[in-house]
């Protein structure tokens, strides 16, 4: 079964529709790999879904962040980014040229069960992004 047949299971199972537009919003952030902007999956789905709105786009990545299929990104300039939420992770982006490397959550356990202890609150979901120099940045 392929990643957009899940995905259209995913959605039907809890009673909507695939829409052309979400199927090609859902198919532009798992074919890029990458966090994408609202500007720019608006830029690669108007060209494969005539008269798509950047509008639609916004509506259509809310939706389906609401429905835990894609993630927002917070970015160092407080801009949301988007991807597929294949699994539980965490981010760490370079502020000077953007690499990107993913945090498993088993590595802020520790971290997480102390803001526990300390604030009383059971997490149960979250998403973190630390920002930093990556080791090529850093030697410059």
């Amino acid at each position: 079964m392929s990643c957009d047949e899940e995905l259209s299971k995913l959605l039907q199972g809890r009673g909507f529709r695939m829409t052309p537009q979400r199927h090609a919003i859902m198919h532009i952030l798992k074919a890029s790999g990458n966090h994408l902007s609202p500007g720019q999956v608006f830029e690669q789905a108007r060209q494969s879904v005539p008269g798509i709105t950047e509008t639609t786009v916004y509506r259509t990545l809310e939706f389906l962040a609401e429905n835990d299929i894609v993630q927002p990104v917070l970015t160092e300039h407080r801009h949301l980014v988007y991807e597929i939420a294949s699994h539980e992770h965490h981010h760490l982006i370079c502020s000077s040229c953007g690499a990107e490397v993913d945090i498993e959550p088993k590595a802020l356990q520790k971290a997480i069960a102390g803001l526990e202890n300390q604030t009383g609150y059971r997490i149960n979901a979250g998403q973190i992004t630390f920002f930093g120099l990556c080791p090529a940045c850093k030697q410059e």
